[in-house]
């Protein structure tokens, strides 16, 4: 008997429709591959799954040892849960189980763990007693940490998805979406996220269809169950009928011929119909996505996160890593310009080096982040800038600093990018003469405000509308509760970026944007009637974005943006915009 369809509705992040089989990643644990093991390979498994309790036995007393200090309830109710995570760790169930299963059913110590957790969960899920039940969190939590002390290198969540799989998920942080395949994987969908989180950006980057805050989805799925992902219009469907089966399919094969025709501006310039040229740039999330860039017709990056270097590691990138990770994304664009934004952890960003080399990773979207971070520890920003300068050789680059503020503080990143080079030169390394433009990110209020002052100390100035909308409306965009608030045409933001543009300008110094907004077709004509020449996207939207360009008369744009500039409201934005848009 075939199953009741089950819609689910939730944001709409990436555009597509993705058709396939449910790969459900289960809320509450690590990810880690099973496999089977060799016979003659079972005392070596067991022996690596009691080297992981022993090291884990030493982690929870190095944590009870840091209570001292703490206030005395905190210090009495941790110590009462670390001696429980202690017991756990001798001769428990979750232990005895799970070597038994290494033993019984040859797989793999980390597999053998998460099994035998899930085998305790469902005893206890079954108890009326709340408090027992509740229990299974602290078991989890024991056994995530012995999954991560077997998994001595960095788990791959992913490497083992079928191919055609759509990923169904609680949650998805920018760490395991970089490790999606776009290859292999067909959409994906998660309970919790909002459409222009660092999650949504990734996905939009590699192409996948992707729906975000769908809630209570995985209580209804099961891996292996047929999903549709429609990423236009935010929905779910579990079970899909044979009927709606064959709309989607439909759908799929109509958007698959629309690109197609995009396909084909590939080598045409982006000029209006009056002559104005705009440069298109590609922003770029991970190497793997650098086939798209190429394919897209990018002329250069206009933003590389350099993020991807620091993501699902053990230790921090050596100079060395990060000028070779930098070499072969530069080569590709055969002096295209490329601009390298530095490291910018933070907020939903997340490094995760070994606990010998930690980067102090704040969670607060308001705590220590972008510039901020760097300047604290000169040290990483140093590192970074002497693989970048070293990368230069191979091409043109450009360095941006985000979450600047203030003037002073790029004057502090300028000095250490010359002390960089003065070592370099010491050294007799090849680096780029002269030393590369760096430009400032606009990205908060406080640097709109401040643009006039921020021309004087800056080559060129990039504006980042994601982070510029959310923090001068003060919404999460990752916040699937308060996505839908996230608004680029409210009057505030459009007049913080207006400002920032009219001070590039006056000081006749470069001007890109590379938010969410330079890739939305919709927002085209009022960025470059506020005078935008340099649009930097994800690749997939170049087409998009080129073929509204070359329909457009830039006299007309400019009369639009004005009229838009008046206006306080911002349905009345919005309107004037899609109608302008209308008439093209």
């Amino acid at each position: 008997m075939s199953k009741k369809e089950l819609k689910f509705e939730g944001l709409s992040v990436s555009p597509g429709i993705g058709i396939g089989k449910a790969f459900v990643r289960e809320s509450g644990a690590i990810a880690a591959p099973k496999y089977k093991i060799r016979h003659r390979e079972i005392n070596e498994e067991v022996e690596r799954f009691h080297r992981a309790i022993s090291r884990t036995r030493r982690q929870i007393t190095r944590l009870r040892s840091k209570l001292k200090g703490a206030p005395a309830t905190a210090e009495e109710e941790m110590g009462y849960l670390f001696d429980a995570y202690a017991h756990m760790l001798k001769n428990s169930r979750l232990i005895r189980g799970a070597e038994s299963r290494i033993q019984t059913e040859r797989i793999n110590a980390e597999a053998a763990v998460q099994t035998e957790i899930e085998e305790i969960a469902k005893t206890f899920s079954n108890m009326e007693d709340a408090y027992i039940a509740a229990r299974i969190e602290d078991i989890r939590d024991v056994g995530n940490r012995l999954v991560k002390n077997l998994s001595r290198a960095p788990v791959q969540p992913f490497a083992h998805v079928p191919k055609g799989s759509i990923v169904l998920a609680d949650i998805l942080t920018p760490e395991d979406t970089a490790q999606l395949n776009p290859n292999k994987t067909a959409g994906a969908a998660t309970m919790v996220g909002g459409a222009e989180g660092h999650t949504a950006i990734l996905l939009r980057a590699l192409g996948l269809p992707a729906v975000l805050g769908a809630e209570d989805m995985l209580r209804h799925v099961r891996t292996n169950d047929p999903v549709i992902v429609d990423g236009d219009r935010g929905l779910v469907i579990i079970h899909p009928t044979a009927e709606t089966q064959s709309t989607y399919e439909r759908l799929r094969s109509n958007q698959m011929r629309k690109n197609r025709q995009l396909t084909r501006l590939r080598d045409q310039k982006a000029k209006t119909r009056d002559g104005t040229v705009v440069a298109l740039r590609a922003n770029v999330e991970l190497p793997m996505e650098m086939e798209l860039v190429t394919r897209a017709g990018a002329e250069g990056i206009g933003l590389l996160r350099s993020e991807f270097m620091f993501m699902n590691r053990a230790k921090l990138p050596s100079e060395d890593e990060q000028y070779r990770a930098l070499r072969e994304l530069i080569r590709p664009m055969k002096g295209n310009p490329v601009t390298i934004r530095t490291l910018d952890v933070g907020g939903e960003k997340v490094a995760s080096p070994s606990d010998g080399d930690q980067i102090p990773v704040d969670v607060s979207p308001l705590g220590l982040r972008g510039i901020r971070l760097s300047l604290a520890r000169p040290e990483l920003l140093e590192t970074q800038f002497r693989a970048i300068l070293r990368a230069g050789v191979h091409g043109d680059i450009r360095i941006l600093l985000p979450m600047v503020t203030n003037a002073s503080e790029v004057r502090r990143a300028r000095d250490i990018m010359a002390r960089a080079a003065r070592r370099l030169k010491r050294r007799g390394v090849k680096f780029a003469r002269p030393l590369p433009p760096i430009g400032t990110m606009i990205e908060v209020p406080s640097a709109a405000l401040a643009a006039d002052s921020l021309t004087q100390v800056s080559d060129f100035l990039a504006i980042g509308s994601n982070d510029l909308t959310m923090y001068t409306l003060a919404i999460d965009r990752a916040d699937e509760h308060v996505a839908h608030l996230y608004d680029p045409l409210h009057p505030a933001v459009l007049r913080l970026i207006q400002f920032s543009a009219e001070a590039a300008l006056r000081a006749r110094i470069p001007l890109s944007m590379c938010g969410e907004m330079a890739g939305d077709p919709r927002f085209t004509a009022l960025l470059l009637g506020l005078g935008f020449r340099d649009l930097s996207m994800t690749a997939a939207n170049i087409p998009r974005v080129k073929q509204r360009i070359q329909r457009l008369d830039l006299a007309a744009a400019n009369h639009r943006a004005r009229t838009i500039m008046d206006q306080i409201d911002a349905g009345r934005i919005a309107a004037l915009i899609d109608d302008f848009n209308a008439l093209a």
